[in-house]
């Protein structure tokens, strides 16, 4: 069906969120640098035993002139497209 997406749910274990961030944003800027079909800004994590709770991990805030922030949620600096490989 032209259109339709798939999603792929890959289960790292990490031992906090903090960690699981970074692991995750490292995993979605590698595999970036291998295909355009890695939509970062749905990237998130979630404990173990409750999957249903999801943090995310990049920002994805709305950039004035188009495109998405690449920068960790919890960035102190100006929101930017740069630090992610990203076709939005």
């Amino acid at each position: 069906m032209p259109g339709e997406r798939w999603v792929i749910h890959l289960p790292v274990v990490v031992p906090d969120l903090h960690r699981a961030r970074i692991f995750a944003r490292t995993a979605a800027r590698a595999l970036a640098l291998l295909t355009s079909r890695i939509d970062a800004g749905e990237v998130t994590v979630s404990p173990e035993d409750a999957q249903g709770v999801r943090h995310r991990v990049f920002c994805d805030r709305r950039l004035a002139g188009g495109g998405r922030c690449a920068l960790p949620t919890d960035h102190t600096a100006p929101c930017t497209r740069s630090g992610l490989n990203r076709r939005r």
